[in-house]
């Protein structure tokens, strides 16, 4: 069904808003600088766009802070700890380098936009610049940026991400398990699901 509201060119798209300030135009930069280095440093998660041939994506990346290596102003490599072997974001890149990055802080409502372009790599140096009890990652993404920019914090404000009075309790939601059991057909139990879960969460984080 058609939308007879819907805008289907920038230039309709544009009318509709004002246009960005002298401060958003220029705060987008073609290299990281100091800032962005220590916020890179500082952020444990980060959130991987890509798009392929299917349509796009979007996936958690996460590990303790710092484990994002900046290796120049314009060169970032990511690790691929273990997953759930599905490679979307992965095979995304194969077939479109193209990849956007969200690095976020706990506590701190600003955040980091990178985009920029991504190569899988196995260079055997690059794998032991990880190190988690003898074990490491089974790839790396080497990230070429192209722009990048502090992003407002008027998104995690009106969420209330980091407040403690926004929580949601874990009991809101039925165990991952039983989520999984109610959406795919698998002979295994919900319980068996969720005890097969947290036991990777135990011993298959890296």
């Amino acid at each position: 069904m058609s939308d007879t509201f819907g805008i289907t060119d920038v230039t309709t798209l544009r009318e509709h808003y004002a246009q960005p300030s002298e401060r958003a135009r220029l705060k987008c930069l073609h290299a990281l600088d100091p800032h962005m280095r220590n916020f890179i440093g500082l952020a444990p998660f980060l959130c991987l766009g890509t798009a392929g041939p299917n349509g796009a994506d979007v996936t958690p990346r996460g590990d303790a802070a710092g484990f994002v290596h900046v290796v120049d102003d314009t060169t970032l490599l990511i690790p691929d700890w273990p997953g759930n072997n599905r490679l979307d974001s992965l095979a995304n890149i194969v077939a479109n380098p193209q990849v956007a990055l969200l690095f976020m802080i706990p506590g701190v409502n600003e955040t980091l936009r990178v985009n920029g372009s991504a190569e899988i790599t196995l260079d055997p140096q690059l794998l032991q610049r990880w190190n988690v009890g003898g074990k490491h990652p089974r790839s790396v993404l080497r990230v070429t940026v192209r722009e990048a920019y502090l992003h407002c914090a008027k998104a995690l404000i009106r969420s209330q991400l980091w407040s403690d009075e926004a929580r949601v309790p874990r009991s809101a939601l039925p165990p991952y398990g039983q989520m999984l059991k109610d959406q795919i057909s698998i002979a295994d139990s919900a319980e068996e699901i969720q005890a097969s879960v947290e036991k990777a969460y135990r011993e298959g984080l890296y």
